[in-house]
């Protein structure tokens, strides 16, 4: 049977943060158009010269002459007009987002919910297109790894999930991930495209755009040699198409430096923003 997947999608959070942010200017701009002065401004633009009138109202076809020298004046006329084709527009838009949010009513949502509703014993005989976060995140955490051996000479740091860890900043980013219910996986092996097998200290799961990263802390970067090595293994990352802001996270101290909970919480919110 071939295999079909939809990619994820944030079409349906965006159309409603959109129309949220719309309906918020739309407020906005509606209270200022109604402290505009009576009368609308007719511009005629005379052989590359343009000309201002008021006209006081729909059955005042030549309107009062403005000079140019009125200029506050100008302002506030050409911008009660623009509020006007402002309004008519961000109007149509929401009414356009009403339209498309009610019709799809939340069809991505019940497209996945086929799959995570249906029994546990049928789920294990369908080949989904598309399933819940949750899903997703339980298949990713079922699949068993072995990860790199600590040796007993390494300081016995134990994550809030259960881990061992090799510092305390680690222990420090793991416990973070696990408050935010960002999965990981704390050095997992990674097959890189050359045949060859890296460890990143983290593997992460983004669950929203179904794809893993990679979150590696340089806890020495003041030692030459550990700050050598670090390099070449951002070297290896590059050559597999795996890029430092994309899919790639590093957090770096020194001893004198040390990574702060601050900079791993600053970390997470940029690269999990809540929807």
């Amino acid at each position: 049977m071939k295999k079909y997947s939809l990619k994820p999608t944030s079409l349906y959070d965006e159309a409603r943060r959109r129309k949220r942010e719309l309906e918020g200017v739309y407020s906005t701009v509606r209270q200022r158009f109604s402290k505009y002065p009576a009368g609308k401004l007719h511009v005629v633009n005379n052989w590359g010269n343009m000309e201002y009138y008021l006209r006081n109202d729909s059955t005042d076809k030549s309107g009062h002459y403005i000079s140019k020298k009125q200029e506050r004046k100008i302002r506030l006329y050409l911008q009660k007009k623009y509020d006007e084709d402002i309004l008519k527009a961000l109007s149509n838009e929401i009414a356009a987002l009403e339209r498309f949010l009610k019709r799809a009513d939340k069809g991505d949502i019940r497209i996945k919910e086929i799959y995570t509703n249906a029994p546990e014993e049928i789920r294990k005989h369908i080949c989904p297109i598309d399933m819940s976060d949750a899903d997703f995140q339980e298949k990713w955490m079922s699949i068993p790894f072995e990860g790199k051996k600590i040796s007993d000479e390494v300081p016995h740091y134990l994550t809030d999930n259960g881990e061992r860890v090799r510092s305390k900043s680690e222990l420090n980013i793991a416990n973070a991930l696990l408050r935010h219910g960002i999965p990981y996986k704390y050095e997992c092996p990674l097959r890189l495209s050359d045949g060859n097998t890296m460890y990143p200290d983290f593997t992460l799961y983004d669950v929203r755009r179904r794809q893993e990263m990679y979150w590696e802390h340089r806890g020495m970067m003041d030692d030459r040699q550990y700050a050598s090595y670090a390099v070449q293994r951002t070297k290896s990352y590059q050559k597999a198409g795996i890029f430092l802001g994309d899919r790639l996270i590093f957090t770096e101290e020194t001893s004198g430096s040390p990574l702060g909970t601050d900079e791993i919480e600053s970390v997470i919110k940029h690269y999990f923003k809540p929807q």
